[in-house]
Formats: structure tokens, C-alpha cells, sequence
């Protein structure tokens, strides 16, 4: 009988990523602490560079873009706290587990992980749900003036889902006959 089990070492090289979700939760959480204690809602802090970015405290009741706001709270409930829960849990797994991820794609899903796992806690734990306070002029790009406001765990998931994708289409395949997959299990 084969039986494989994972060395100690690549328990821990496969945990490392994780490290960056952990940062990205603290960080995105430490930041709408401060905007929640220090600017009143709706409410313009302060403007850098002219006013190409600002500050404000603004909250969101669904998803990017408000996609969703009008949904009753059930349905706000299950699709906004309940499906994506699941889905990043089945991401912790997904990266733990596989050979298929090379180590760039490893982070970049932990800090994906990290990022939604930070408005799913605004969702369950702040009765208005996500804080955002970053805004950004565009200058009628796509028909905006101003982007819609988002938020540190906002930013993270997006530039960590275009390296993703970047990384599968351009970037090298994983090599599962590297030294590091041969000593990460051991035959009994």
C-alpha cells in the first residue's frame, strides 16, 4: 500500500503564502478602523495631488461597483457572506494542497484570499457593511468622473487577480518533478 504524506518542510513552504493574507487582513482592517474613528460618514477627509485621489468614508451594502444593493438581505446574505466564505476556504485548501501553482501564483492567491476575506468580515461584523475611502479621479473614464470608492482589501483583489491571470496566460507552468516536489512527499 502507498500511503504519502507531506514532509514537515513543505507543510511550511506550502503555509508561507498564507503569511501575506494575514498582512493584507491586518492592514485592510487597520486602515477602515482608523477611517471609522477619525472621518464622519460621507464625508470628504483630505485631497492629494489636486484631487486626483481622496479620502472619504463611504460604505458599500454589496459588492464592487454597488452591484447588488437593492437585493433583500437574505439574498445579500447568501451571496455576499455565504458563497464567497466557502469559495475562500476552498481556495485555502486549493493552494495548500496542489502541485499546480507555481510559488508567484501561491501568493497571489493568498493575498486574493486575503483581500475578499477583509469585506467579508466588514459584511458580517459592521452593521453598514464595507467601508471604502479611497477615490480616485478618472476623468470620464468609462463614464466616471470620479472611480467608485474602494478600500485596501478592494486594490488587493484586483491587482492580485490581473498577476494571477498574467501568470497563467505568460508566465512559466509549475514543475512537478522539481527537487522541492520530490522531497515533499515520501513513499511508505
Amino acid at each position: 500500500m502507498i500511503v504519502t504524506t507531506m514532509k514537515p518542510e513543505a507543510k511550511v513552504s506550502r503555509a508561507l503564502p498564507f503569511i501575506v493574507t494575514v498582512v493584507i487582513l491586518v492592514l485592510d482592517q487597520l486602515t477602515k478602523a482608523w477611517v471609522v474613528a477619525n472621518i464622519p460618514q460621507n464625508t470628504i477627509y483630505n485631497s492629494y495631488l489636486g484631487d486626483f485621489i481622496s479620502i472619504w468614508h463611504v460604505r458599500n451594502t454589496a459588492i464592487g461597483f454597488s452591484i447588488g444593493a437593492s437585493l433583500p438581505m437574505v439574498a445579500k446574505v447568501i451571496l455576499f457572506i455565504v458563497v464567497p466564505a466557502l469559495l475562500l476556504v476552498a481556495m485555502c485548501v486549493f493552494v495548500y494542497r496542489t502541485k499546480e501553482l507555481t510559488t508567484f501564483q501561491r501568493w497571489t492567491v493568498a493575498a486574493l484570499i486575503g483581500g475578499g476575506a477583509g469585506n467579508i468580515i466588514d459584511r458580517i461584523f459592521r452593521s453598514d457593511w464595507v467601508v471604502d475611502f479611497i477615490s480616485l479621479k478618472v476623468y470620464g473614464l468609462f463614464g466616471f468622473e470620479r472611480w467608485p470608492t474602494f478600500n485596501v482589501a478592494d486594490s488587493t483583489v484586483v491587482v492580485a487577480g490581473i498577476l494571477l491571470i498574467i501568470s497563467i496566460l505568460f508566465g512559466k507552468k509549475p514543475d512537478r518533478n522539481s527537487v522541492v516536489d520530490k522531497k515533499e512527499h515520501q513513499i511508505k
